[in-house]
């Protein structure tokens, strides 16, 4: 074990190590890249995270730079749950649930606990958190806030920055900030406090006033997670609330020990509808129809999808059944969580009579025990598409935000990058968020296939931009994915994205490399050698 480890050892309730095995363990998390650490951190409170942060930042001052990455189940798929120097894990220590207040649909809880466990013990109170990832199954409430996580859900109830009242942060520099909304007042007083939250809100509410023009530009009602959330920062009576900062952040401006979140009570016995298109102009076309009448899920499955995982040995009676009716293109399926039955039985006469004589297929199911067989479907998890082929989906090209009225032009550029790379880019995505995932399956030991995959994030994220979205739609960059979202961004708004992180990390010392562009020659050198999708093989995602 080397100096500092020993030295933080000693210092810390959790444990320290520096051995390879573990190192190597924690070197890769969902994404095609890799990045060795020095060492592991198992923090046991707050306390420990603060001395951490504190060492690294002494450090820092002395001109010898140990970065701290935060990371949690470490299911991001953009290399922001790897790094060089600390990897300070959260999960086997920081996984409380401290309180449930059913009355104010409150929960606080530490980072690690994971978005399964903490919706289960809701449950139990009649509430949950609607804005869960496919991944709920193993990743953590911190690594959903880090990275502003949205799922299925989100059209209708918002990404995670809905729910997130208020975190805990320990600063760069071991302080600890606590987030929430304060008072023009209160903002002076903060400001005038010679510590570095005091400086931080000084530095912040200069940022705003400095740069009101750029905030302005991208105060937009689309869905955009790239660099920071500036804009919800400031309202317009003077009141201060850092909450937005850290949605979606990666650990880059600190490190989150506890949180609390809203909750919302559970819908009983939603009314699920799946629908077979035999195109894509009629599955656009009900988009428009559907998208008004306020459903709570509207995934949109490309047929070819659903064909993969029939080939693959599994069994989907509602696509079986719509084969038999002639070609599917597109899948649909929605579910509106309305409670009220009568209302529920007015939709669904509605959808009835909406496709009534059209060449689609359409069931309509709320008992649970019928309506099982077609919410499998909404998620299908990769692992479903994948056969004896020796073949992964890296992710890369999972959250873009399209515009509607963009999507057929957009399908047809989709259709001439699969013939320039020869390769199937079938798409599934959330319809009334208009976000879209490319399910694309590479052999990743073959060096042709390897090559591929930052090629075609190259060229997906110009064809996103070109069809008026944002390569950022769901998520955020981390280090895989900024080089190509900050190329199609105002460069005014990337130096304000700089100066907010400078703020809060003035040593660069918060996961370093992550949100901050790079170079490709970095990445392409930080791609893995055995890559194979297969790291959350223990769990399903969508479950």
């Amino acid at each position: 074990m080397s100096k500092v480890a020993q030295y933080l050892s000693e210092h810390l309730l959790g444990e320290v190590t520096t051995n390879d095995g573990v190192r190597r363990r924690f070197s890769t998390d969902a994404s095609v890249l890799s990045i060795v650490p020095d060492m592991v951190i198992y923090p046991r409170t707050t306390s420990d995270i603060r001395k951490v942060a504190r060492f690294s930042w002494q450090l820092a001052e002395k001109g010898h730079k140990l970065p701290i990455t935060t990371r949690g189940a470490g299911s991001d798929q953009t290399g922001a749950a790897i790094g060089s120097g600390i990897i300070l894990n959260t999960v086997a220590h920081l996984d409380a649930i401290y309180e449930v207040d059913s009355k104010q649909k409150l929960v606080r809880a530490q980072p690690g606990v994971t978005f399964k466990a903490l919706n289960e013990a809701l449950r139990l109170q009649g509430l949950y958190i609607p804005a869960y990832p496919n991944s709920q199954s193993f990743s953590t409430i911190g690594g959903a806030i880090a990275n502003n996580a949205s799922g299925i859900l989100t059209g209708k109830y918002g990404s995670m920055q809905r729910w997130v009242k208020q975190v805990e942060v320990v600063l760069s520099n071991g302080e600890v900030l606590q987030t929430g909304r304060i008072s023009k007042r209160d903002v002076e007083k903060k400001k005038g406090m010679q510590t570095f939250e005091g400086e931080i809100y000084r530095s912040i509410d200069n940022l705003i006033n400095d740069n009101d023009k750029f905030i302005d530009s991208i105060a937009i009602e689309v869905r955009d997670n790239v660099g920071y959330n500036i804009v919800d920062v400031k309202h317009r009576d003077g009141s201060i609330d850092l909450t937005p900062l850290f949605l979606g952040s990666q650990g880059t401006l600190g490190v989150i020990s506890e949180v609390i979140l809203h909750c919302e009570p559970i819908s009983t016995a939603p009314l699920v509808c799946a629908i077979a298109f035999q195109d894509y102009e009629t599955a656009r076309d009900a988009v428009d129809v559907l998208s008004p009448m306020d459903p709570a899920v509207f995934e949109l499955i490309d047929g070819r999808i659903l064909q993969r995982a029939t080939d693959n040995g599994n069994n989907y009676a509602f696509f079986n059944e719509a084969l038999d009716r002639g070609d599917v293109a597109v899948v649909a399926v929605l579910e509106f969580d309305d409670n009220n039955v009568r209302a529920k039985k007015k939709i669904g006469k509605r959808i009835a009579k909406i496709f009534d004589g059209q060449p689609v297929y359409v069931v309509l199911e709320e008992k649970e025990s019928r309506s099982a067989d077609l919410r499998v479907i909404e998620t299908l998890p990769t692992m479903t598409l994948i056969g004896d082929e020796d073949v992964s989906d890296p992710g890369t090209l999972y959250g873009a935000f399209v515009p509607t009225e963009r999507m057929e032009d957009f399908q047809k550029a989709i259709d001439k990058l699969e013939k320039k790379y020869s390769v199937d880019l079938p798409l599934s995505g959330h319809a009334t968020q208009n976000v879209y995932h490319a399910r694309l399956l590479l052999n990743m030991k073959k060096p042709s296939d390897k090559q591929k995959v930052l090629k075609l994030l190259a060229e997906w994220s110009a064809v996103v931009a070109e069809h008026g979205g944002h390569l950022i739609g769901e998520a955020a960059e981390g280090r895989l994915k900024a080089i190509f979202a900050y190329k199609e961004i105002d460069p005014n708004i990337v130096q304000m994205f700089a100066s907010i992180r400078a703020i809060f990390d003035p040593m660069d010392i918060m996961n370093t490399g992550v949100k901050q562009g790079g170079d490709l020659k970095k990445l392409v050198d930080s791609l893995r050698h055995d890559y194979d999708g297969n790291d959350f093989a223990g769990y399903i995602e969508g479950n």
